[in-house]
């Protein structure tokens, strides 16, 4: 290494559940200048098969880890009961950390994180994953030059198959997060109101099938239609505005723009008209640079900790996601719209 090249960042991963393999695969095989150095779980097991083939070492519990490691990023993919104490010990011991959605179990748990992270002087980030999805990406940068124009109308669809290993949360705690935050992500405006529905058909203790309303400031409608009751995975967003629709497939990585031909039409100055129907137009496909979005998440953590950026997710939009999902599920046990301050709180 010359003098010029940045040192290497020594990362660890706590949970080596699904996701948490995930991430060891990625920080060990995928991020440049980042070297895995250690790993942890309860479970010997899952110690011994991630560590397997790797430099790493494998560690009983974080606290141990942390004990013995010197550590400069650390993915913690624990259950979310633990991510605060996990996190809390990261931080006093001087780690940048990225804690996989949702950030906590409740709003006092999320600002106690967030307080703590300021005081260290570290990073906290949250593993928000499909704002990191190519095809996401490309819509936001398209929406925000004004393709569609006017939003109408933001619609996600997540369907799936029933997970047997969830049983501590539903399906809108689990699922809604990630549309709740997209919906924000690429509309910058905060919903206004909000209505939904839920169901318990399968899961012994939880919902698992939701259908969300909300209306935004900026006059766009957002629908989710969301259940772990569909023999098939789907995953899509569609943006509607004046000009045409976006389709964004989480799973393809794929964008297509479905264009309103009668949105080109020009008044006598030669100025866009205002927007009077809606015709069929042609499909497009848009090129996409098809990445793993994990790969392009912890990609985007360690250069920001290494270019002291700001976090790729900032911790207050993922409580904000949190607390919208946990506002839905109020609103479907009582069946009532929450607005107004309520609303307002949550925002804050």
């Amino acid at each position: 290494m010359t003098g010029s090249e940045p040192p290497v960042l020594r990362a660890g991963v706590v949970g080596l559940g699904m996701m948490g393999r995930n991430h060891v695969r990625v920080w060990d095989e995928a991020v440049d200048g980042v070297e895995l150095v250690a790993v942890a779980d309860s479970e010997p097991e899952a110690v011994r098969r991630a560590v397997q083939g790797r430099a790493a070492q494998g560690y009983a519990s974080a606290e141990e880890m942390l004990a013995a490691e010197s550590l400069d990023l650390l993915s913690i993919v624990a259950p979310t009961s633990l991510h605060l104490p996990i996190a809390l010990a990261a931080l006093s011991a001087g780690v940048h950390v990225l804690v996989e959605k949702p950030i906590a179990a409740n709003r006092d748990e999320a600002e106690e994180m967030i307080a703590a992270a300021k005081r260290a002087g570290r990073m906290l980030t949250i593993g928000h994953i499909e704002r990191f999805n190519p095809a996401i990406l490309e819509l936001r940068r398209r929406l925000a030059v004004g393709e569609l124009g006017r939003v109408f109308e933001i619609r996600a669809t997540r369907l799936g198959p029933f997970p047997a290993r969830i049983r501590d949360v539903g399906v809108v705690i689990d699922l809604a997060p990630h549309d709740l935050d997209v919906m924000r992500f690429l509309l910058g405006s905060d919903p206004v109101r909000l209505y939904a529905e839920t169901e318990q058909r399968i899961h012994t203790d939880h919902e698992d099938l939701f259908v969300g309303l909300m209306k935004f400031a900026n006059g766009a409608v957002g629908v989710l239609d969301i259940n772990w009751l569909t023999p098939t995975k789907v995953r899509t967003l569609s943006v509607t505005g004046e000009r045409g629709m976006y389709v964004a497939d989480y799973l393809a990585q794929d964008l297509v723009f479905y264009p309103n031909p009668d949105a080109r039409r020009l008044s006598g100055n030669g100025e866009a008209a205002a927007v009077a129907s809606v015709a069929e137009g042609e499909m497009t496909r848009r090129a996409i640079r098809r990445q793993e979005p994990l790969v392009v998440e912890l990609s985007e953590f360690a250069r920001a900790v290494r270019e002291d950026a700001p976090p790729p997710v900032d911790p207050h939009e993922a409580m904000v996601a949190l607390l919208l999902a946990r506002a839905m599920i109020d609103s479907a046990r009582d069946g009532r719209v929450v607005a107004g301050d309520e609303l307002r709180e949550v925002l804050a």
